[in-house]
């Protein structure tokens, strides 16, 4: 049975909410919490260090009594301690939590007063007309939780993309091992790099078609096969994920291959392509008439209808066909062409790692300079620096610079955008930065308008380089707040400052949209990882996946420049 990171997370995660209800040890709920934040990021899978035997006190938050725990859920896939909570509070209040505006003491009075025990029977309660009479909850409050139950349901339909990945990864490793001349292709919106996936579809070339649904309806973390046929089966796993396998002819995957990663749109397009061709497109392959012109492999679909071939990431059906169909296809930005890191953070601030170990890990991953850009005084939470730690953060960097070889580390600040559109800190620190990325971490619930000249104001800040994380949203858990975007990039735009695309997979803010929005714009973007701790970085390729999406080429993003062209554009958005 494999158990995944996102497996422990979960369970460590349910266990702090429940504990957290139930008024326990402040101490124990924070290391928990803690726990499966770290867990849930990890890129080194746990699982396969408790079966090699690995320690695996010394993970940041993992202690002994921690580490017994993961071990428990590696062998026996369960918790006894939670198992043990559950019996005093039933484990459908933990979704609660996860409902804006809903902390532990009301969820406790909910629990306590009314007797209400999940999405179901809050949703009943409010419609009745119960949650006003309880302090602390009215008219308006109740409205809000109806409106964030369906919003919720609609969430727990997806699951974000980076959170899939080790089970699309494991299933198709398993696979291997059970055909290991067998090809495979993971398809649909997987495939697209879509921020978040319904299901998941595998394709596969074997001979050993039985062999395989075999061993994919017998893999240890299914839960209920909802189908097992000769060349295709369907299951749940453990944590409500459908995994679709198919085996298909070797003269037929490419066009199964296209057929099952192509939106419902983008395949649309290509039928009606085909049909003015006089040629039949579908999973099987290409015809005309009885003839078979292509299906083998994708290149010949594409290949068949006068194409130039599509990447899967612009399979939308947003123009792609017509932009193939003229030569006109974006060279996608790529891994590869990424130079540097514009936005991270160290201990002197949220972060869990110093600046030099910042700058080792971000030229191990590839890159030749990154920023360090850690909070401001206004974000206490996050530990910011006010001006006088952030001089003395400045001064620590040259030195730093002076001892690095091959690398540097830019002098930058997440700055707070205050409600007034003001920035945090005073001019004459943010004069001595390389850059300043200024970013909305509070009042999320201002007014559409309000929110928009907020953010506007602060754009036109003589010393503004680039909006961080620019619309707040959290997938799957905050929805953005209210800002009218397209005019915050007509605004960068005439003002001439960049924005980011944060590629935090929690983030991935901007969208695919509004990247291809900017772009038509000509405003770069800095792809950033947002990193808080050295191994953060992998982010990156989240962030590319996103960027493709938005057809952004290697000139259409800021950090791709080397060191010396990025100052000049850095420099370019200070005002005289």
């Amino acid at each position: 049975m494999a158990i995944y990171n996102q497996d422990i997370a979960a369970l460590f995660k349910e266990m702090a909410d429940l504990l957290e209800i139930d008024a326990a040890n402040p101490f124990r709920v924070r290391a928990y919490r803690n726990a499966a934040r770290t867990i849930g990021d990890l890129t080194e899978e746990l699982g396969e260090k408790v079966e090699a035997g690995s320690d695996l006190i010394g993970i940041d938050g993992v202690g002994k009594d921690l580490a017994a725990k993961i071990e428990e859920i590696v062998r026996t896939g369960t918790l006894s301690a939670l198992q043990e909570i559950h019996e005093k509070i039933p484990p459908g209040i933990g979704e609660l939590l996860k409902l804006p505006g809903l902390g532990p003491k009301k969820v406790k009075v909910l629990y306590e007063d009314l007797g209400i025990t999940s999405l179901d029977s809050l949703e009943k309660a409010a419609q009745e007309g119960k949650l006003e009479q309880l302090p602390g909850l009215g008219k308006k409050s109740q409205e809000k939780l109806l409106k964030a139950v369906a919003s919720r349901r609609d969430m727990s339909q997806r699951f974000r993309r980076a959170d899939v990945m080790p089970y699309a990864e494991g299933m198709v490793k398993q696979l291997r091992e059970a055909d290991p001349d067998a090809q495979f292709c993971l398809a649909g919106s997987y495939r697209r790099a879509c921020e978040t996936v319904g299901d998941l579809d595998i394709l596969a070339e074997s001979g050993q078609a039985g062999t395989l649904m075999d061993a994919f309806v017998q893999a240890g973390e299914v839960t209920e096969i909802l189908a097992h046929g000769k060349t295709k089966s369907s299951v749940l796993l453990r944590n409500g994920l459908q995994i679709d396998l198919r085996v298909v002819p070797p003269e037929s995957f490419g066009a199964a291959l296209h057929y099952f990663t192509g939106s419902k749109a983008h395949n649309i397009a290509v039928r009606r392509r085909a049909r003015q061709m006089g040629l039949k497109v579908n999973e099987y392959g290409i015809f005309r008439g009885e003839d078979v012109v292509g299906g083998d492999t994708e290149a010949s679909v594409f290949g068949a209808l006068n194409l130039s071939e599509i990447p899967p990431e612009l399979r939308e059906g947003r123009g792609e066909i017509e932009a193939a169909a003229g030569g006109l296809l974006p060279a996608l930005v790529e891994r590869k062409d990424m130079k540097g890191d514009l936005h991270t953070h160290s201990t002197a601030s949220d972060g869990n790692a110093t600046i030099a170990e910042m700058a080792a890990a971000a030229k191990e991953a590839g890159h030749d300079y990154m920023a360090v850009t850690d909070h401001t005084k206004r974000l206490t939470i996050a530990n910011g620096l006010d001006e006088e730690r952030l001089h003395r953060q400045i001064d620590e960097i040259d030195e730093l610079n002076g001892t690095l070889e091959g690398f540097a580390v830019l002098k930058g600040s997440e700055v707070d955008i205050l409600e007034d559109g003001s920035l945090d800190l005073a001019d004459d620190v943010l004069e001595r930065l390389d850059l300043v990325v200024g970013s909305v971490h509070s009042l999320f619930n201002l007014r559409r308008d309000a929110q928009t000249e907020r953010i506007l104001r602060a754009m036109d800040h003589p010393f503004f380089t680039f909006l961080g994380h620019p619309t707040g949203r959290l997938i799957l858990s905050r929805e953005p707040y209210e800002v009218d975007v397209p005019r915050v990039i007509e605004h960068a735009a005439q003002r001439g400052c960049y924005l980011e695309l944060n590629a935090n997979p929690k983030r991935l803010d901007l969208s695919d949209i509004h990247c291809s929005l900017a772009r038509e714009l000509g405003i770069l973007i800095a792809v950033n990882t947002d990193a808080h701790r050295t191994r953060d970085f992998g982010y990156m390729i989240h962030g590319i996946g996103q960027a493709r999406r938005g057809g952004l080429q290697k000139k259409d993003v800021l950090n791709t420049r080397p060191l010396a062209s990025l100052r000049k554009l850095l420099e370019k958005t200070r005002l005289s």
